[in-house]
């Protein structure tokens, strides 16, 4: 009795759903697998790679499988291993390029394999400074982002303007000096004998083009190409690809046209949408019946999904698989303080009620709103793990931001009121409050500047006399409670950077128009990718989803927000239903109501005498959203005083007499603190 007697190819098909099995048994020609969100996409090209080769249809060493980040090519792998199918290559594009090229560098080079420049931007700032272009270290980021975008999209530097004019594209710089930097940034890593990413895929590509021995090694080598995520390739990838396969069809592909998230990086969608037409013998599958999800987010995900134009010939409509659970729930606040406060006390419920704080996760449009959020779990107790993002004060631009600062407070000729100090200090990394880039690391730099004036400006309201001394204290106290210890908490995290992730309970937060769609969004195809976006956030989560937005950025300022249009027919009271029961959308309150003001200034006088004694910023006793909560909430006891949000073991402990006292209409002295 053989190997294959004891465990049969067909066991490999065992498990799969009826789709998943379709696909994982077409194993030769042309295969485009249209896989929607939480459908199993992972499980059936697995499954498809290990029934071909246990089948004896493919060797495990002739196929090469395809993906875009090093974690998803090492899930497959894995996967593949414990199928049987453990001698398959599952790399990027990149790894793949550099291994062959590594190989077939001196017969498509002429020599030894060049170095692959670990950070280009040093090619780019020596590009800028040859032209004297005087530009800061986001400039920078935007200037490689923009010429690894152009070079994705085959796209040279005589063809830069051209290209970015049609593809709408747009940084602090103008196209032609773009062009320019492209093309010393080109010349500069010759010089130094250095290639970047796009070039092992470009060059790579030519050699199997120019080169018929090198062609007929790598395809001798690879016959059966598998493609994950295909809605993210790009122009460059798709070169090589073709480059790979010859004029040969074992190519399988797997992607979902609404989860195109990356076309400002050179994805386009078209590849995927285009394959039947390209391939007209090519066996189609659709997967919808979505496991991750429960059915109320699945209806959600649906509807918003919907109303996307384009992409009728592969819509995909997710059905839920799982049980029922919670419908989505709609929160507008009056300001961004209210809206993490809130959102931080109701993960403190989760986790209290047994979620794990690492199955919940807040999401966001651009990494300058996890400051608020990094602040409110940090006055709730709850850990935090920020991903894709440095942490709000540990950001270059706002460590910068704050020597100068320092450096002002000890010149400082009270000449200007302390916040006015502030925007004319940040002026001089030129930032100006009217004046925000129009997108990328640029717009990102300017919202982290432009969110410490606003704590500025808070800081003067709270304090009038405060000096610029005072507020540097603050901001170095705010810096410190910050600092999250290194664990595994909630995860703060940008939409983009959670593509591909999901956890039991999400919150996405700061939906608002001009945030999402951002600003910078005009064309019809940008904001087509904002929705999508917004559907990727929504289909991260499996059992509880919330959606939030505030009217204003601070507490006291005007509400002129709007929530995102893409909730438009989704909200309750914005016409088309809602999935929330109650006719219009939460409200949260930021000030307290009129019979608990007095609490309010009460706990603020005990808060600033504390302050006092202890020398440090009232902001680190309480802060005011904090206070808001108790006056709000009239805790009567310690136990219901420490499920406050904002009210951490600590401060409990602390705290928990005086405010007590405070509550029961008494004034207590300053406590004394270690």
């Amino acid at each position: 009795m053989t190997a294959s007697d004891l465990h049969p190819p067909e066991a490999v098909l065992a498990g799969l759903d009826p789709e998943q099995r379709v696909a994982a048994a077409a194993i030769s020609g042309p295969v485009c697998i249209l896989a929607g969100a939480g459908t199993g996409k992972t499980r059936a090209i697995t499954h498809r790679i290990a029934y071909a080769v246990r089948s004896g249809a493919a060797p495990a060493d002739s196929v090469l499988a395809l993906t875009f980040t090093a974690r998803s090519a090492g899930e497959l792998r894995t996967r593949l291993r414990a199928l049987g199918a453990g001698g398959v290559q599952a790399r990027t594009f990149h790894a793949a390029a550099l291994r062959q090229l590594t190989y077939f560098a001196p017969r498509i080079l002429g020599g030894p394999m060049p170095d692959v420049a670990d950070s280009p931007i040093r090619w780019v700032s020596q590009a800028a400074n040859r032209l004297r272009l005087r530009t800061d270290r986001a400039e920078l980021r935007d200037l490689a982002s923009e010429i690894d975008w152009a070079k994705s999209s085959l796209v040279g530097p005589e063809d830069y303007v051209r290209a970015a004019a049609r593809a709408n594209r747009g940084i602090s710089l103008t196209p032609a000096k773009v062009a320019e930097v492209y093309a010393g940034y080109e010349e500069a890593k010759r010089r130094n004998n250095e290639i970047d990413f796009a070039d092992l895929l470009l060059i790579m590509a030519g050699g199997i083009e120019e080169n018929d021995q090198i062609a007929a090694m790598v395809r001798s080598q690879y016959r059966y190409f598998v493609v994950d995520e295909y809605q993210d390739v790009s122009p460059i990838q798709q070169r090589l690809l073709q480059a790979w396969l010859g004029d040969r069809d074992e190519l399988c592909v797997v992607g979902d046209a609404n989860q195109t998230i990356y076309s400002f990086a050179g994805a386009r969608p078209t590849y995927l949408l285009d394959f039947p037409e390209r391939y007209p013998t090519a066996q189609v599958v659709r997967l919808e019946r979505d496991y991750r999800s429960t059915p109320q987010i699945v209806e959600l995900a649906n509807r918003l999904i919907s109303a996307a134009a384009g992409q009728a010939a592969v819509k995909l409509t997710l059905i839920g698989q799982r049980a029922p659970g919670p419908a989505p729930t709609f929160a507008e606040y009056d300001d961004e303080i209210a809206e993490a406060t809130s959102v931080a006390s109701t993960a403190k419920k989760l986790i209290a009620a047994g979620t794990a704080a690492s199955e919940i996760a807040i999401l966001f449009r651009i990494n300058a709103q996890s400051e608020a959020y990094e602040q409110a779990l940090t006055d709730a107790g709850i850990p935090y793990v920020l991903r894709g993002g440095q942490k709000f004060f540990e950001r270059p631009e706002v460590r910068q931001a704050l020597v100068l600062l320092r450096g002002a407070a000890r010149a400082d000729d009270h000449e200007l009121s302390m916040a006015a100090t502030v925007v004319e200090v940040l002026g001089s990394l030129n930032w100006h409050p009217d004046h925000p880039p129009p997108g990328g690391a640029g717009r990102e730099r300017w919202e982290s500047l432009a969110a410490l004036v606003n704590l500025a400006e808070q800081f003067a309201v709270e304090q009038p006399s405060a000096t610029l001394d005072d507020l540097n204290s603050d901001l170095e106290q705010r810096a410190a409670s910050q600092h999250a210890p290194t664990v595994q908490g909630v995860t703060l995290a940008s939409l983009h950077s959670a593509k591909g992730l999901e956890w039991d309970a999400v919150f996405l937060v700061g939906l608002t128009d001009q945030t999402i769609p951002i600003q910078h969004a005009t064309t019809p195809e940008q904001l087509a990718e904002e929705r999508r976006l917004l559907y990727v956030g929504v289909t991260r989560a499996r059992e509880r989803l919330a959606l939030s937005w505030a009217l204003a950025r601070n507490p006291g300022q005007a509400r002129r927000r709007r929530p995102s249009r893409f909730l438009d027919g989704l909200r309750p009271g914005s016409g088309g239903g809602g999935q929330n029961s109650a006719s219009k959308p939460k409200r949260t309150k930021v000030i307290p109501h009129s019979n608990d003001a007095a609490t309010f200034g009460r706990l603020r006088a005990w808060r600033k005498k504390q302050a006092d004694a202890q020398g440090v910023p009232a902001f680190v006793v309480f802060s005011d959203a904090t206070l808001v909560a108790i006056a709000d909430g009239a805790p009567a006891d310690v136990d219901s005083l420490g499920r406050i949000s904002g009210v951490g073991p600590t401060k409990l402990e602390r705290y928990a007499e005086p405010v007590l006292a405070v509550l029961a209409g008494q004034d207590p002295e300053p406590v004394e603190v270690d």
